[in-house]
C-alpha cells in the first residue's frame, strides 16, 4: 500500500537462458533512449503532457517513451533523481522475477530430528523451517487476504495423514534464513506499522496475530494448535530455534508462484511483501537475508541494465531511494523486452479497475489500458507503468513528483496518463 509518510526453498523456476540472451538487445535500448533536459516531442500530447507539468512545479520530472516506435514523446526534467515512493518497488519486483523466476516457490518445510515410534509417535522434536513466504498463515487468514497461499493446516493434515498421532518432544519454529530485523530502514529496522506486518523468514498471517516472544515461536504454536486441531497431540512448549544437521522434511508448503508473489506486491502496492521479497533475494543471491544485502542485489540487477538507482530497501518507504523518471522508463523499457516483461505489467494495477489505480481514471481512455505502479509519501507523489494508446502503440512512462501537494500530483498524472492513452 501507499502510504502518507514523513519523506525523510528458493524454489524451481522456468529456464532463463532467453532471458539473458536478450539482455544485449535490452542494454541497447537503453542506452538508446534520448536525454534532452526539457520536454520534446509536440502536438496535442506535448501541450497536454506540459500544462500538466506546469502544475506540480520543479521539484517533479516526466518521461514518456513510445516502445513501438522508439522515439521520446515526452521528456522534462527526466534525468533528475528523485523519491519514488513506492514506484521503488517496480526494481524489486523485475530483480525478483529475472533472479527467482515467475514460477519459483517458496517452501516452508516440517522437518523432524526424530523417528516415528509403533502407535504413530514421532519420538523427536518438529521444526518449522520458514523460506521468507509472505503468504504463509491460517487459512482463514490467506483466504481472506489473498485468496491463495500457504497454511498451516495443510502441513498440519500431511503430518497427521502420515500416521503421526503424537508428538513427544516440541515444536520449533526456525527463522533463521533471515536476520531478525522486523523493520525497514526509515524506522531504523524497527516494527513499522507502515508495513503492516512483522519480518520474518517464518512470518505467520504477516506476524498480526497474539503476540508472541518472536514470529518464529509463534508460527511454531499455530503448527502446534492445527495439529492438536487434527487429533495430534503435541507434550512440549513451542519455541524457535535453527534446524539441527540431519532433520529430515516430513512436510512442506508452496507459495504462490513468484508471479503471483509480485501481482500481490505491487497491484495493492503491499510494502511487507515487498520487504519480504528483498530479504529473500539477499538470501538466495546475496550475502545473507538482510535489507541491505537484498538491496546489493537489486543494485546489481539493474546494474545490468545501466541503471544505478539508490535502492536501500525493497518498498520506496525510505526517502533515501532515489531515481530519475528516464531510469523508471529504461527498466520497464527492459522487461518489456524480456519473458518475464508480460508478469511485470500483469503485476501492475489497472487505470479504473484494480489495485491502488481502481478508483481513478474511470471513464477515460486510460480505463483499462494503462497498467501502473502508485507511489506517495507525504509530499511526493508517482506514477510509472505502460499504455496501451489509442493508435496501437505500447508506450511507457514515469511521473515522478516532489514537493508537491499529493492531491493536485495525482490529479497532474490522472490527466497525463490520459493523454497518452489518447495519443
Amino acid at each position: 500500500m501507499d502510504w502518507l509518510v514523513p519523506s525523510s526453498r528458493p524454489g524451481s523456476s522456468r529456464p532463463r537462458a532467453a532471458v539473458w540472451a536478450l539482455v544485449a538487445l535490452v542494454l541497447a535500448l537503453a542506452g538508446g533512449l534520448p536525454a534532452g533536459a526539457s520536454a520534446a516531442g509536440g502536438g496535442a500530447l506535448h501541450r497536454a503532457l506540459a500544462s500538466a507539468m506546469r502544475t506540480v512545479g520543479s521539484g517533479s520530472g516526466a518521461y514518456v517513451y513510445d516502445l513501438t516506435t522508439g522515439r521520446t514523446l515526452f521528456a522534462a526534467r527526466e534525468q533528475t533523481p528523485r523519491s519514488p515512493a513506492s514506484v521503488e518497488k517496480l526494481y524489486t519486483t523485475t530483480t525478483a522475477l529475472l533472479r527467482f523466476g515467475p514460477d519459483a516457490t517458496l517452501t516452508t518445510e516440517v522437518l523432524g530430528s526424530g523417528t516415528v515410534q509403533p502407535g504413530g509417535v514421532f519420538q523427536g522434536d518438529l521444526y518449522l523451517k520458514g523460506a521468507g513466504d509472505p503468504t504463509f498463515g491460517s487459512a482463514a487468514f490467506v483466504h481472506r487476504s489473498y485468496g491463495t497461499g500457504a497454511t498451516v493446516e495443510a502441513l498440519a493434515s500431511q503430518l497427521s495423514g502420515q500416521g503421526i498421532t503424537r508428538v513427544a518432544g516440541k515444536v520449533i519454529g526456525d527463522e533463521s534464513l533471515f536476520d531478525s530485523r522486523r523493520g525497514e530502514p526509515s524506522s531504523g529496522y524497527r516494527p513499522d506499522p507502515l508495513l503492516t506486518g512483522t519480518l520474518s523468514a517464518l512470518a505467520f498471517d504477516r506476524g498480526e496475530s497474539a503476540p508472541a516472544p518472536d514470529p518464529a515461536t509463534l508460527a511454531a504454536e499455530k503448527l502446534a494448535g492445527a495439529l492438536r486441531q487434527d487429533g495430534v497431540t503435541v507434550a512440549g512448549r513451542a519455541g524457535s530455534g535453527q534446524t539441527p544437521a540431519g532433520a529430515i522434511e516430513l512436510a512442506h508448503v508452496d507459495s504462490p508462484p513468484m508471479g503471483t508473489l509480485v501481482k500481490l506486491t505491487n497491484e495493492n502496492s503491499d510494502n511487507f511483501f515487498a520487504e519480504m521479497l528483498l530479504k529473500g533475494l539477499g538470501a538466495r543471491f546475496g550475502q545473507d537475508g538482510s535489507t541491505q544485502a537484498g538491496a546489493s542485489v537489486v543494485r546489481a540487477q539493474a546494474a545490468r541494465f545501466a541503471l544505478h538507482p539508490r535502492v536501500v530497501d525493497g518498498s520506496g518507504l525510505s526517502a533515501v531511494d532515489h531515481t530519475s523518471p528516464r531510469d523508471v522508463v529504461r527498466l520497464l523499457s527492459a522487461a518489456h523486452g524480456l519473458s518475464i516483461g508480460r508478469d511485470l505489467e500483469d503485476s501492475l494495477a489497472v487505470a479504473g479497475r484494480t489495485g491502488t489505480l481502481a478508483t481513478r481514471m474511470r471513464g477515460t481512455p486510460a480505463q483499462g489500458h494503462c497498467h501502473a505502479k502508485t507511489g506517495t509519501l507525504i509530499d511526493v507523489s508517482a506514477l510509472a507503468g505502460y499504455c496501451t494508446a489509442t493508435s496501437g502503440d505500447q508506450i511507457a512512462f514515469a511521473f515522478l513528483m516532489n514537493r508537491v501537494n499529493v492531491t493536485t500530483a495525482r490529479i497532474a498524472q490522472d490527466h497525463m496518463t490520459e493523454a497518452v492513452a489518447r495519443s
